[in-house]
């Protein structure tokens, strides 16, 4: 035998005139695979479990030799387990506080969808894995509440509890978003908790102002439909009439910076007098990016009529959110 060393270990073949190199590597794979397949099927059963599903090598080999190399079966039984030890663990970690995470923000159409999902730490929270289940309760939201308005003559805001989004379902396969959340809990280790959502839907003469501040780093390309951050705000909004079909993609940009910063506790009239930093009224409070004049004030030119607005910051307690 002969040996050659490599990435801190040492591998033993066989002597010129015996087993061949291959034939001996073939040999030890078909040892840990186990599967009754051939070297390379085996192998590429296992390489493309593993990136179809992201769980480990090990794992991976054994879903396959459990269903002697099928796929399907595979797949699901890993699924099954992850399931099980998320849920596991999710019973163990439940009541543990979860003060940091995510805002996220959706926009389809003429419809947005704003959800808080608690962590424990804000290195969770930038996890992809985390922002993937951000994600997924927007798009469940989304999906919740798609079709179930028709011609709209005004504008329509839902509001989604912990209870609620639970049983939320989403994609082909009708998994519960709290199954989805198991899975995650499992996978990250922390406790979790999906807070609440807010869905608004416009006419089309209308149009959502938004914005998120506090974003985390982003770069997955999975994730570029979502706004993540640690504060958001939707800020409803009719243009003047007849409208020249100007974009207020700017303007709605900050009206949710200043419903964000300034913290509004309702609209107000344009009619009320402009008060200082401690107005709760949105039209007579300063304008953040311009104090000396007040948001009404600043929007007066435009003809733009603000309606409504929904403010989330992370982690704040919403005691009347939970009594709804």
């Amino acid at each position: 035998m002969q040996r050659m060393a490599g990435l801190g270990r040492s591998l033993v073949f066989p002597l010129e005139g015996s087993v061949s190199v291959a034939q001996f590597l073939g040999c030890q794979l078909s040892r840990f695979l186990h599967t009754g397949l051939p070297v390379l099927a085996a192998k590429e059963l296992l390489v493309k479990l593993r990136k179809k599903t992201g769980y480990s090598f090990v794992n991976c080999k054994k879903a396959l030799e459990k269903f002697n190399g099928d796929l399907k079966e595979a797949e699901a039984w890993l699924h099954e387990q992850a399931q099980k030890e998320g849920w596991s663990k999710a019973s163990k970690l439940e009541g543990r506080k979860t003060k940091e995470g995510l805002i996220g923000l959706l926009k389809e159409g003429n419809s947005a969808v704003m959800v808080e999902v608690n962590c424990e730490t804000d290195f969770v929270a930038r996890n992809a894995k985390f922002q993937h289940l951000v994600q997924q309760v927007a798009i469940g939201t989304m999906q919740h509440y798609r079709g179930t308005v028709e011609q709209l003559s005004t504008y329509a805001k839902h509001f989604l509890k912990t209870s609620e989004l639970s049983q939320l379902r989403l994609g082909p396969d009708g998994s519960l978003l709290s199954d989805q959340l198991a899975l995650t809990i499992g996978k990250l280790g922390e406790n979790m908790v999906m807070k609440r959502a807010a869905w608004v839907s416009v006419p089309e003469n209308f149009f959502i102002g938004s914005y998120v501040h506090g974003a985390p780093p982003s770069g997955n390309p999975l994730l570029s439909n979502m706004m993540f951050g640690k504060y958001g705000a939707l800020v409803i909004c009719s243009p003047p009439e007849p409208c020249d079909n100007s974009d207020f993609a700017e303007l709605g940009w900050r009206l949710g910076q200043h419903v964000v910063g300034m913290a509004p506790l309702s609209v107000g009239s344009p009619e009320d007098e402009p008060g200082d930093d401690s107005e709760t009224k949105m039209l007579a409070q300063p304008f953040l990016l311009d104090p000396a004049i007040s948001l009404g004030q600043y929007i007066q030119p435009t003809g733009v009529s603000v309606l409504d607005f929904v403010r989330f910051e992370c982690g704040e307690y919403m005691e009347t959110a939970e009594a709804e």
